[in-house]
């Protein structure tokens, strides 16, 4: 069930993992309480660190949805050795110099990249440590959930604070299926890509957000759907409960 109260104002994010520029790829859009909806783009990751502690003394509640795995498999801590506990992980990432460390230590205990309940349930379609993910999974852990730890801000797996911010992982493609819409289709340059981007972008206005023009043009106009992927994570998050293995393998909103 809900663990974070009711936000004033919602952000969603399309993270990026890449290391150049600082991974400044970054999408966040919002939507206050008034339901205004705004988008930044070229954020790099302590940019976004930032941005989401700007929220403890704003007066406001915050949530922050953001596509990027923030655990991996329970049986990721069985091979390892790891307490299975959110906070243990995240310290084990933090020792490999950086993503690409971390995977072939993965690798050489377990070639297989298995999914979690929570990939299962919201019919995620890749697994924490895919080849396409691994990247985004290590970096929102290590650079950006680990330097929050510490501030009293709601994460999924260090539940107990009265915080004004949480901050929990979703899933464009999660809310597409919800809303029963293919996931595929609307990320490339064709006029068959726009034309889906658009339809989207109808989709999203029917689910009761309100979108300035010059907001659907732009993401309409994104081949790489980023600022739509962010536009989806706006929408409200279903509740629902959640189980034991949430507690360390993390859930998706």
């Amino acid at each position: 069930m809900w663990w974070f109260m009711m936000p004033s104002v919602i952000h969603g994010v399309d993270f990026s993992g890449a290391k150049s520029g600082g991974g400044a790829k970054i999408v966040v859009a919002s939507r206050n309480e008034e339901g205004v909806v705004s988008v930044e783009r070229g954020l790099d990751r302590n940019r976004l660190v930032c941005r989401i502690r700007e929220g403890l003394t704003d007066g406001d509640r915050h949530l922050w949805r953001i596509d990027a795995p923030f655990s991996v498999p329970v049986t990721v801590f069985e091979a390892h050795d790891l307490k299975k506990d959110w906070l243990t992980l995240a310290r084990w990432m933090a020792r490999f110099e950086d993503p690409r460390a971390w995977r072939r230590a993965l690798r050489a205990v377990d070639r297989k990249e298995k999914k979690r309940i929570c990939d299962r349930s919201a019919h995620a379609p890749l697994a924490p440590m895919n080849l396409r993910v691994f990247k985004q999974t290590w970096t929102v852990v290590c650079d950006v959930l680990l330097p929050l730890a510490s501030d009293g801000i709601d994460l999924p797996c260090l539940r107990g604070t009265n915080s004004p911010v949480s901050v929990v992982e979703s899933c464009p493609a999660s809310v597409l299926h919800r809303l029963g819409e293919s996931a595929r289709g609307y990320k490339g340059t064709t006029s068959e890509t726009r034309a889906r981007r658009t339809a989207l972008v109808r989709v999203v206005e029917g689910e009761g957000l309100e979108l300035p023009s010059s907001i659907k043009r732009r993401a309409i106009e994104d081949p790489e759907g980023d600022v739509l992927d962010s536009l989806l994570l706006l929408l409200a998050p279903v509740c629902e409960p959640t189980p034991r293995e949430a507690s360390c393998e993390g859930w998706i909103w």
